[in-house]
């Protein structure tokens, strides 16, 4: 396939394949492989109805990941904006055709599937500014007249997430686009006005009503859990102590109490570290935090050694994303950050969430393949 659509020298496509980064794939899979391992666990020693379906997504998602790598970076800049209007128009919709599911309106039927629109839009959202980005000089990054385009770009999607409501997702993409922006160039003394800015856009969510009612709690339980532990500080201290009675090596595979006695809701998604920490302890969790750890370098190596402007750029922010699920969902579980519903990539639960990891990362992949000047590169 690569060899059809690809400029140069032809490339058999056995030759493509041998040069995709395999290292990376292993890592990827490896952390995928954790989430069977737990997921077999928490389904009480079945593949159903969880583990089976979680190896069959990761297989169809890996196999979209290789697909998307072969194909040249400057097609993904090609359709770099489409990605993101079809993302925010279908954002837009949410609000009229979207399901309630647990009080909030995330989700769009097509045919069989369900479909959630800020997933896409974390792919979106790289994809477009890499591109806005891309086709300026390195003087205009900081100028007034530059910084509207992006910041509408951000805030439009950061907007219709909130309203939907989902806070953890927002601040995602907010991030991420912020990230961008900074690894663009933009000068130091806009970056410290925009850290200003989101301090006092915080403080003022917060005090004048911004903030949903259950929102607020979950601020309010991270700062002191035990003021309602029987309520909203239930799932925060019993995904402590689950963790903490892991110790050095763990309870051992399937022997974890609180999954046992089903004391921790959400076992197979938001609160699926807490099983494998309860289990495998405190080696097996520094493990496991040691794959995501490659996974990002080994992204962002790519990243920096890529030809392109918008390579680097689209291969930075794919990183950034994936360092955030890792980052908001861990300190989440350890009670260092407030229960926001992020889930932990490749090993929580959930499909969507794992096809728009592997695809990003098809697009890091595709990165990395595009470094040769007969493979397709800008």
């Amino acid at each position: 396939m690569a060899s059809i659509i690809l400029p140069g020298p032809r490339r058999g496509i056995q030759d493509q394949i041998a040069r995709l980064h395999w290292p990376l794939i292993i890592m990827l899979s490896l952390i995928a492989g954790a989430g069977v391992v737990t997921l077999y666990s928490v389904g009480g020693g079945s593949w159903s109805p969880w583990a089976g379906t979680h190896a069959l997504r990761f297989a169809i998602s890996a196999f979209v990941m290789i697909v998307m790598g072969l194909i040249g970076i400057r097609y993904w800049m090609a359709l770099s904006y489409p990605i993101y209007f079809v993302a925010l128009i279908a954002l837009a919709l949410v609000p009229f055709i979207g399901d309630v599911n647990m009080g909030a309106r995330r989700w769009i039927d097509v045919g069989p599937m369900q479909f959630q629109p800020s997933e896409m839009m974390k792919i979106g959202i790289v994809l477009a500014l890499a591109r806005y980005y891309h086709g300026l000089r390195a003087e205009q990054v900081s100028h007034i007249l530059y910084l509207a385009p992006p910041l509408v770009m951000i805030g439009a999607p950061v907007g219709l997430v909130f309203l939907q409501p989902d806070l953890g997702t927002a601040i995602m993409i907010g991030a991420t686009g912020a990230a961008i922006m900074v690894a663009a160039g933009l000068s130091w003394r806009l970056i410290f006005l925009g850290i200003v800015g989101a301090i006092g856009g915080a403080i003022a969510a917060f005090r004048f009503g911004v903030l949903h009612e259950y929102q607020l709690k979950r601020i309010f339980t991270f700062l002191d859990p035990d003021s309602d532990p029987l309520g909203a500080g239930y799932h925060l201290l019993q995904s402590k102590i689950g963790l903490g009675s892991g110790g050095l090596v763990g309870k051992g595979y399937m022997m974890g109490t609180q999954r046992e006695l089903n004391f921790l809701p959400e076992m197979q998604t938001d609160f699926i570290f807490t099983i494998f920490g309860e289990e495998f302890g405190f080696v097996g969790s520094f493990g496991l935090l040691l794959l995501y750890f490659g996974v990002i370098m080994t992204g962002m190596n790519i990243a920096l050694r890529s030809r392109s402007h918008f390579a680097r750029l689209a291969a930075l922010g794919i990183c950034v994303t994936f360092g955030l699920y890792v980052l908001i969902n861990t300190g989440m579980v350890m009670g260092l950050a407030p229960v926001v519903g992020v889930p932990l990539p490749l090993v929580s639960y959930g499909g969507t969430v794992m096809l728009t990891i592997m695809a990003g990362f098809g697009i890091v992949m595709s990165a990395h393949m595009s470094r040769d000047p007969d493979a397709g590169g800008l």
